[in-house]
């Protein structure tokens, strides 16, 4: 086995050097560091499957680095290297988290083995978790993800409805992910192999939606220059999924539930008609019943296009879903801006459970976008939030029990500058506990 990255850690040349050589010979990509201040700030710029530290160096000891290497990446396999004398001492720093130890003078036969069963014990572990991942509760449909009961049931019914080609309407906030949900429906279908053409209905002026959606025939405006295929005609053999419909106007609703009904058209100015063999998905987060009520949307469009309804749930009464969510972007915007950010710190995260995020997945998605970017450690902390306040409200001289547990409570959480696990620590009670209290007392940061 070859191609590992590995550290060398010892203040002595020679030992660097000769491990060095006899590393590269069998294809290792190899660091060097003379102490163990040295391969803190590599350990900060690049990152090593196996790192070989001598256990006693001036400065920084091997066993000190051992210590601040498991705390940030407790994956990573520690080799500890020491003379015959300091057995015990390796000893001590494998049960410290080392996965080995290597003994002065070196055989070069001895360390080829070591390192080989290192990066194949390595391989079989990516590869168990690999497959534990795939025998976990799916939390992953497509391009969404949540492990939530309301998300595992809009995975079942777009697993259950996909193959039939009925219209589908799907409701929710903005921000909850309708068009995801839509392209789910298409990819799971028969028709996955066609189209997936999307019309956002609200981003189309009114007078353009009829060729949009039509097309039309060359000459039958001014500035029809030649003729050009509608969206309809494109989604021959797909879907075509209408985002934000409740936003079209009246004379179009009649249109496009002629077409529904009938799955026949004519482009603007044209006299042939066209046939087109599409499903409908439709999408919005208007209230189409309101809608119907205030004469805005027509009630016999709603009936041909709510066959198959599936409402998508907000993120705020799906929390259990965010820090699966906070770690997928998280992961997609370090690579994007190749920043080294390992994972969202506990109060971070504490303080998104507590967020009500109005703008949902979406806003989740901006929240971690930007953290990346202004973040400057290796974790994102709270001060990196864009929804964060370190202001709390000052308690009163409330008398009462209830009044009394809110006051200390929020002395509790001033003092610590919010920080949920050391405030439940300190008030004795668990984090899920404080949580509750929090909500129950409307203590928003």
């Amino acid at each position: 086995m070859s191609g590992a990255k590995i550290l060398i850690v010892d203040d002595e040349l020679i030992v660097r050097e000769s491990l060095a050589g006899w590393l590269e010979r069998d294809n290792h990509d190899v660091t060097t560091a003379a102490s163990g201040e040295d391969a803190i700030l590599i350990l900060k710029e690049k990152r090593f499957n196996i790192l070989l530290v001598d256990i006693k160096m001036d400065g920084m000891s091997g066993l000190e680095l051992l210590e601040k290497v498991m705390e940030n990446d407790p994956d990573v396999a520690v080799v500890m290297i020491t003379a015959y004398g300091s057995i015990d001492t390796a000893i001590h720093a494998m049960k410290a988290g080392a996965s080995d130890y290597l003994l002065k003078p070196f055989d070069p036969g001895e360390l080829g083995v070591l390192i080989d069963r290192i990066v194949e014990r390595q391989a079989r572990a990516l590869e168990n978790l690999f497959l534990k991942e795939q025998l976990k509760d799916r939390t992953r449909f497509e391009s969404m993800i949540g492990q939530s009961e309301s998300m595992q049931k809009v995975f079942d019914l777009i697993e259950n409805v996909a193959s039939a080609d009925s219209t589908v309407l799907i409701t929710g906030e903005t921000g909850t992910g309708k068009g995801l949900a839509g392209k789910a429906f298409h990819t799971s279908s028969p028709r996955s192999g066609g189209p997936f053409v999307v019309v956002n209905c609200g981003a189309i002026p009114e007078h353009l939606m009829e060729s949009e959606l039509f097309g039309h025939q060359k000459g039958a405006f001014t500035d029809a220059k030649e003729t050009k295929k509608g969206r309809l005609e494109l989604a021959h053999g797909g879907t075509l999924f209408l985002d934000e419909i409740g936003e079209i106007g009246m004379r179009m609703q009649i249109d496009l539930l002629r077409v529904l009904e009938d799955r026949i058209f004519y482009r603007v100015g044209g006299i042939q008609p066209i046939e087109a063999d599409f499903r409908i998905i439709a999408a919005t987060n208007r209230n189409l019943r309101e809608a119907i009520k205030n004469q805005t949307f027509r009630q016999d469009l709603f009936y041909r296009l709510n066959v198959i309804s599936l409402e998508m749930p907000p993120l705020r009464k799906r929390k259990e879903d965010i820090p699966l969510l906070a770690d997928h972007f998280l992961r997609r915007y370090t690579q994007e801006t190749n920043k080294k950010i390992d994972k969202v710190n506990r109060d971070a995260m504490d303080e998104m459970m507590l967020h009500q995020w109005p703008g949902n997945v979406r806003e989740l998605e901006n929240a971690i976008e930007r953290a990346v970017v202004v973040g400057k450690g290796r974790n994102i902390g709270v001060q990196d939030l864009p929804f964060y306040e370190s202001a709390l409200p000052g308690p009163g001289s409330g008398n009462t029990l209830k009044e009394i547990e809110k006051e200390h409570i929020v002395q509790i959480l001033n003092d610590n500058k919010g920080n949920i696990s050391k405030c439940a620590k300190i008030l004795g009670i668990d984090r899920s506990t404080l949580y509750s209290k929090i909500k129950l007392y409307n203590l928003k940061k």
